[in-house]
């Protein structure tokens, strides 16, 4: 686990894409996208159809590990309103089991805005508490500080000659971008102009090693009542090696 502060609160990162809160002993999860691979098959284009165990089966574990009592997921849940429905056996009773055993939340997303809790667990469009708000969109004028996934954000950094591509929190003064959890999501670069609209300030990419958080600025405008920070590029020469040797 690796501390990251975020709006007064403090969480550990516990995985590349998840978050344990302590105060609430709650793990945080965005983007599962359950069902993925049974929708490309669908269309035609086969994918090994494992994802959805593979996804649950992780998240399982990082459930035991932090002993967490509440499990948020926020949203894009499914990867399609039909997929809560055509989630397959073994998974679906894998889900039914963790939501039997801990306080389980869904927060809707743009990929599955019926999803009703089919296997378990209380669905709701955002939480907010604790002075912090739980949604699946970022919210440019939010009035909660808040935590959110939708965008899968990711860091592509040169490192030795080539390139290392890490998922990546988006961290600004009042959002936290969670990145994509499931096992067959894609991303978007950190860095990306709807990421940047959405943050609506300065703002830094930020991955967990194994003991440290390692930051990139991401050289977003500052609004009129912030003061500029550096580039990324500038913040890229002197830390690529601890990615590179994590």
């Amino acid at each position: 686990m690796v501390p990251l502060s975020f709006a007064n609160h403090l969480f550990d990162v516990v995985a590349p894409a998840a978050l344990y809160w302590p105060a609430r002993k709650a793990l945080l999860v965005a983007d599962l996208h359950l069902e993925k691979a049974s929708f490309y098959a669908r269309q035609g284009q086969m994918l090994p159809p494992y994802d959805s165990r593979a996804t649950l089966d992780e998240l399982a574990r990082l459930i035991t590990e932090s002993e967490a009592e509440t499990v948020f997921c926020l949203g894009d849940n499914y990867h399609d309103d039909e997929g809560e429905a055509r989630l397959e056996g073994e998974a679906a009773n894998l889900l039914e089991e963790l939501t039997k055993n801990t306080h389980w939340v869904w927060i809707s997303g743009n990929h599955d805005r019926d999803v009703s809790g089919l296997w378990g667990g209380e669905v709701m469009a955002e939480w907010t508490g604790d002075g912090l708000a739980l949604r699946h969109e970022a919210t440019a004028d939010t009035t909660f500080p808040e935590i959110s996934g939708h965008f899968h954000p990711k860091l592509r950094v040169p490192v030795r000659g080539r390139h290392v591509s890490r998922r990546c929190f988006v961290k600004g003064e009042k959002h936290l971008i969670m990145p994509a959890f499931g096992a067959l999501t894609g991303g978007l670069g950190a860095n990306h102009s709807a990421i940047e609209q959405a943050v609506a300030g300065p703002a830094e990419a930020v991955i967990a090693l194994k003991e440290k958080l390692v930051c990139f600025d991401l050289g977003f405008a500052p609004t009129p009542s912030q003061p500029q920070q550096k580039t990324m590029q500038k913040t890229q020469l002197t830390l690529p090696l601890a990615i590179a040797n994590s």
